[in-house]
């Protein structure tokens, strides 16, 4: 079992979805490039792969961040601003909060599954490109998702220090949409996806490919 702390500010403004890397970059600017955790890179050439502890969203219309773990604590670089006003896409924004929650959540895997939806789910890497579009059988390729989405799960858990000691269950009930989109200028699938995992995650979370651009949102589906 793993204690994180989890926080979502969700701020009183509206943007588009394709603002999203826009609305990240003028937080960066913000804040500071020398506070790294906004944005895992070292310098223009160096990146530290390791999983977005701030991730950048938009929750209904509003720009929002989610802090993980020490991203809770590395937060404040950016409220420590007096002046919380940014400039995206030609216009300023005042970036009031609208809404602030903060949570503890025990991780844990449990003997009961949870049913969740991801959506826009980057689960695609080159190789594994190949080999979705190279099979034919939607069981052999549901399989393939499956084993992606629970590497995802583990990679997460290893970037904030969680050392799963038991077997992850997880079967992909529906895929609700798949469609191109473009990250880092190159056109990729994003899914929408319904699955059952026996794996607590936190409604907001990243996972997979582009979280820190709002990409692979995981949400509970109440019953």
């Amino acid at each position: 079992m793993k204690k994180i702390r989890f926080l979502k500010v969700q701020f009183a403004a509206d943007i588009d979805g394709w603002e999203i890397p826009a609305f990240r970059g003028a937080v960066i600017k913000k804040t500071g490039e020398q506070h790294i955790t906004f944005h895992n890179h070292i310098n223009d050439k160096e990146v530290i792969y390791r999983y977005p502890v701030i991730q950048y969203k938009r929750i209904g219309r509003n720009p929002a961040l989610i802090c993980v773990d020490f991203g809770v604590d590395e937060v404040h670089h950016f409220f420590n601003n007096r002046n919380l006003d940014i400039e995206i896409s030609g216009r300023k924004l005042s970036l009031g909060v609208k809404n602030l929650q903060m949570n503890q959540f025990n991780l844990q895997v449990w003997e009961k599954t949870f049913t969740m939806h991801i959506s826009q789910w980057l689960a695609l890497n080159q190789e594994n490109h190949a080999k979705y579009m190279a099979t034919a059988d939607e069981l052999s390729r549901l399989a393939l998702l499956e084993s992606i989405l629970k590497g995802n799960i583990l990679s997460f858990a290893k970037g904030i220090g969680w050392d799963i000691d038991r077997e992850i269950s997880l079967r992909i009930d529906t895929i609700e949409k798949v469609r191109p989109v473009t990250f880092k200028e190159q056109k990729v699938l994003a899914f929408d996806v319904t699955f059952r995992t026996n794996v607590f995650l936190p409604d907001y979370l990243g996972l997979g490919k582009g979280v820190s651009l709002g990409f692979g949102t995981v949400r509970q589906m109440k019953k």
